[in-house]
């Protein structure tokens, strides 16, 4: 058995434990995860990596989640979370060679995409996320004590105004909806003419406002996002403030159906004394199982790369 499902199997016991008080599975993860900080419990497995507590904790909420439906109750898969890893180490090599980056969550749920960028890029990231569900921060804010990675949480809706300095890069699984609450909205340049606005289209504006001149974002989009009916007002404010670096594809397989199918988006926040890239990394992600076609676009990526 891997370390990470030694771990998993006694979070798992503890939280049925839970589960059998009247508590949900999920709020029984909880307070195994809190009960450890707090010195109640002790899940010690010698030689465990900050990765292999990451995935443990994660495939119990993931199963939580799966028991108590909620519409807001989603995760990052971890294949996209290590793409995500992949492309913002390769956009910030240099500085990561000697140095280390904040970035920022607006939409953090429990934490799993941010976790993974700071794993795969550990000791060099300080991390800022915001969460508006409270189960979800807690088990963020439970997560990253126990893997010991430095993260400042804020629970509030992250589209209202933000006390959170100005980041070197976002990244965000986007929220896709509408936005319900229409008087916030109307602070955003992305508030629809008519009717109610997207959601997805005001954490890019959100997330842009809180970024550096020439920081990097890192987005997870729905795959049709720009043939909505919206999409119009929201290339030309992603033109007037950002420059588009790169649109990836991802594997149709990796989703449920079409509907739930997603892309990378990776933008630039546009600065007096920075440039337009000369082409926009256009690709795919191959089947992930294909270890030769994989390679392929991994080349395809630093020749871009080398030619921007």
């Amino acid at each position: 058995m891997e370390k990470f499902e030694q771990i998993f199997t006694i979070v798992n016991e503890q939280a049925e434990k839970f589960e059998q008080q009247d508590m949900t599975y999920l709020d029984g993860v909880l307070a195994m995860l809190e009960g450890t900080l707090d010195g109640k419990f002790s899940w010690h497995v010698e030689g465990a990596t900050k990765e292999d507590m990451r995935k443990a904790i994660q495939i119990a909420i993931l199963k939580g989640m799966r028991k108590n439906t909620q519409p807001n109750h989603q995760m990052t898969p971890d294949t996209l979370g290590l793409l995500v890893s992949y492309f913002v180490e390769q956009f910030y090599e240099e500085t990561l060679k000697d140095g280390a980056i904040s970035v920022a969550d607006l939409a953090l749920g429990t934490g799993n995409l941010m976790f993974t960028v700071m794993n795969a890029l550990d000791g060099k990231i300080s991390a800022t996320g915001v969460e508006v569900d409270e189960l979800l921060i807690r088990l963020a804010a439970a997560t990253a004590d126990l893997i010991e990675q430095p993260v400042s949480l804020y629970r509030q809706d992250a589209l209202e105004a933000l006390l959170v300095d100005p980041v070197d890069a976002v990244v965000c699984d986007l929220p896709v909806g509408y936005y319900p609450n229409e008087e916030v909205a109307l602070d955003y340049e992305l508030c629809a003419a008519e009717g109610m606005s997207y959601s997805h289209h005001l954490f890019i504006e959100q997330s842009l406002n809180h970024t550096k001149e020439g920081g990097y974002l890192f987005f997870l989009i729905p795959a049709a996002l720009f043939e909505s009916e919206q999409a119009k007002d929201l290339h030309q404010f992603i033109k007037k403030h950002a420059w588009i670096q790169a649109v990836i594809q991802l594997p149709e397989g990796m989703f449920a159906s079409r509907a739930h199918e997603k892309s990378i988006l990776i933008l630039q926040k546009q600065g007096t004394e920075l440039k337009a890239p000369r082409e926009v990394l256009l690709a795919k992600v191959p089947n992930m199982a294909n270890k030769e076609a994989l390679a392929m676009f991994f080349q395809k990526v630093q020749l871009w790369k080398k030619n921007k």
